[in-house]
This record gives structure tokens, C-alpha cells and sequence, in this order.
């Protein structure tokens, strides 16, 4: 089921599989991630400098708590390739698994509201329900903002519940 909505975005549903992340927390609103983030995964980066092994090829990957839509939890972290014991602030965390829609964003990260909106839009034009939690997976750095890719995945209530 693919539906096109606004800047030619492309809304899929998948069914994710969990994800083993080193990540730090934060209690932060929503126009603050921008400065929360980096000093987030500074620390979780320098964890795993001392932890070799932990990450082959992962990405970062913010996991959003949704809370209340002033302020939430987000897990700002790299994917590791397996479980470990966390250290100060870095802590081992499990993403959900489950059926979400998925959308990719192409383009500068100050643009990411967009495929949000699309991805909201979405769901309440096909009757889904947004649930607890929502994924961006960042793809590799490019210095041409053009060839950021950022996947953002909202995890779905079932159908009924």
C-alpha cells in the first residue's frame, strides 16, 4: 500500500524488526533537538570508541517517546550489533518492533517537518492511528545537504485497538 502525498513523499507500511541501540536520553521539546542531539551522541560516540566491536555499520537513530507533544523522552543513538551493559548515561535500548509507517526524507535536515506532516496526513487520510513511539534513521553524511537521507519510521496502532 503506497500512497503519495505533498513534496512526492512516499508512504509505505512495513513491519519493523527491533534494533539494539547505544543511546542517551533526553527529556527535550521538540524545537530544542537541534541543540540536544549532538552532545547526546558525543557521549554515546565516545562510549563506543572505548567499546570496539559494538558498531559495524549502524546509524543513528533517534527514538521519540510519544508523550506529550510539548516535551518528550528521545534516545539519541548509534545502532550497535549486539546487547551490552550500559556506562554513565549510554544505555542499552531495544527498539519496538511492529507495523509503522515509513517514509524517506531527501534533503536537508531542516526540512525534515515535512515528511512528518506527510506521514501525519497519511494516517488520517487512510484512518491509522500514530502510536507510542517514531524512528529517523540517518543515513550516511553527505556535505551536500541534497544527498541526506533520513528515514522516519511512526510506529502504528493495531487496526481496532
Amino acid at each position: 500500500m503506497m500512497h503519495l502525498v505533498g513534496m512526492n513523499y512516499e508512504i509505505n507500511l512495513q513491519t519493523l524488526r527491533p534494533r539494539i541501540l547505544a543511546a542517551v536520553r533526553r527529556r527535550v521539546e521538540i524545537r530544542e533537538i537541534p541543540n540536544a542531539f549532538k552532545p547526546a551522541l558525543d557521549q554515546v560516540w565516545a562510549f563506543l570508541g572505548k567499546h570496539p566491536g559494538l558498531r559495524t555499520d549502524g546509524h543513528n537513530i533517534f527514538l521519540y517517546h510519544h508523550e506529550t507533544p510539548q516535551i518528550m523522552p528521545i534516545d539519541f543513538g548509534v545502532e550497535v550489533v549486539r546487547s551490552f551493559v550500559g556506562e554513565g548515561d549510554v544505555e542499552c535500548v531495544i527498539t519496538p518492533a511492529g507495523e509503522a509507517a515509513v517514509v524517506v526524507h531527501r534533503g536537508p535536515y531542516s526540512q525534515l517537518g515535512n515528511a512528518h506532516r506527510a506521514l501525519h496526513q497519511w494516517c488520517a487520510a487512510n484512518g491509522r492511528r500514530i502510536g507510542a513511539k517514531s524512528m529517523e534513521v540517518y543515513g550516511d553524511w553527505s556535505d551536500d545537504p541534497a544527498k541526506l537521507e533520513t528515514t522516519i519510521e511512526y510506529l502504528l496502532q493495531e487496526e481496532g485497538a
